[in-house]
């Protein structure tokens, strides 16, 4: 049977269309995206259901891939406000899916949500190494580290993070060169996997 081909480009766009509005519910729907309304902000147990988890970990880490390009493109020189403080704030939302998720994973798990640990993990583990591994992201880290970390203009708290952050990059693999960067990314994700399986062995 031939389609025609104005019929088939129309009906793609109106797919299209359908499932852009229909992940936009999603998000709209799903409590991990929106602010906690709760006292002391805790989570909404009683609202989230397992099938939340997946696209609240997708949409999440989108954004906080954008927080880092911002962070990346910004053309002004490094600060400690717009690199370390920015990169401290980058991610807030995934954080807080991750700690509710993998908390729940450790006390109550069961085998829908220990499947959804087995997918999102790696999915995880690439997005830390993109942000720990980015030459780009290091040179600004690297900037102002060498420039502020002696600085009377920061405080206690501000010199402590920035530590910890430069800290962080070079321990996680920032001073690697490319080849073993790459090396880096397949231990660091094949950890991740074999500890999440050790996890799952002691609860079982």
């Amino acid at each position: 049977m031939r389609i025609n081909l104005l019929t088939l480009l129309l009906f793609l766009g109106i797919t299209a269309n359908y499932s852009c509005k229909n992940n936009t519910n999603m998000s709209d729907n799903n409590p991990l995206l929106q602010s906690f309304n709760t006292p002391h902000q805790t989570a909404p147990f009683d609202k989230i259901k397992e099938e939340h988890f997946l696209p609240a970990f997708q949409k999440a880490m989108e954004e906080g891939r954008a927080d880092i390009e911002a962070i990346i493109n910004n053309p002004e020189q490094p600060t400690f406000e717009n690199t370390i403080e920015a990169l401290e704030k980058s991610g807030e939302k995934l954080n807080r899916i991750s700690n509710i998720f993998f908390n729940l994973n450790a006390a109550e798990t069961n085998d829908k949500i220990q499947s959804i640990a087995r997918e999102v993990s790696p999915m995880l583990s690439e997005y830390s190494n993109d942000i720990w591994l980015s030459d780009k992201l290091f040179e600004k880290v690297k900037a102002v580290y060498e420039k502020q970390h002696n600085a009377d203009a920061l405080n206690e708290e501000q010199h402590k993070l920035l530590e910890d952050t430069y800290k962080s990059f070079t321990r996680k693999g920032a001073l690697l060169s490319g080849d073993k960067k790459e090396k880096y990314r397949e231990i660091s994700a094949e950890l991740s996997k074999l500890a999440l399986q050790f996890g799952e062995n002691v609860l079982a």
